[in-house]
């Protein structure tokens, strides 16, 4: 059942009530791609913020949400500098084939997917909150094949073990020839998905190097 979502008028919303259980609790009625962009736009966002509004609009969409997270023996800034340079995500993720950035700064870039069918899906997308060594949100731009947001944050994991790399993402099938190949582009469980190149990101990022099916190491 598609949920009916009220528009909240920010204009006279002061931080105060921005930060109320009320205000949050009415923020379940927005999908992950609205929180985003709102609060990408507040100069006082913060990574606490950010990820406390997204894990409220997780689920209670009807695009595809995923959520998932891996703590990895590595440092904070290492794992933060390999996934800011977007054109290495394919090193571990199996459904993209190419990022290509498209600015010096690297914050818009085209994306590249794999479908099936040998079908293929493009989009561009922009960096929309960058904090060094944190987290990464972004949001895909228009006329994207499948519009798409989310986030990778990086913190300290418990018991000095290292860093725990959560993401959130969310994708929205279009309708038309193209829906059904989409609704498959991660498999039949994308939350699944996302954990198997989560955990290929762990093995690379801890011994420099990805096991594939035959056991024969993929490097970087």
């Amino acid at each position: 059942m598609e949920i009916e979502r009220t528009k909240i008028d920010h204009s006279s919303t002061s931080e105060a009530i921005i930060n109320s259980p009320l205000v949050i609790k009415n923020l379940q009625q927005h999908s992950l791609k609205e929180v985003l962009a709102d609060y990408s736009n507040r100069s006082q966002l913060t990574q606490t913020d950010l990820v406390e509004r997204v894990s409220e609009a997780i689920g209670l969409t009807p695009n595809i949400q995923v959520e998932k997270t891996v703590t990895i023996a590595r440092p904070e800034s290492e794992l933060y500098s390999y996934w800011r340079d977007l054109t290495k995500l394919p090193n571990f993720m199996g459904h993209l084939k190419s990022v290509t950035n498209k600015n010096e700064a690297g914050t818009v870039s085209h994306w590249v997917a794999n479908a099936p069918l040998d079908m293929k899906v493009e989009w561009d997308a922009e960096i929309i909150k960058d904090e060094p060594d944190h987290l990464i949100a972004w949001n895909s731009l228009d006329n994207a094949d499948i519009a798409n947001c989310g986030l990778v944050r990086f913190q300290p994991a418990t018991g000095n073990r290292g860093t725990e790399v959560k993401v959130v993402l969310e994708y929205q099938p279009p309708g038309g020839a193209l829906t059904n190949a989409i609704a498959k582009l991660f498999g039949e469980s994308p939350q699944q998905q996302i954990g198997d190149e989560l955990n290929r990101f762990k093995q690379l990022m801890e011994t420099g190097e990805i096991a594939t099916t035959k056991g024969q190491p993929k490097g970087s």
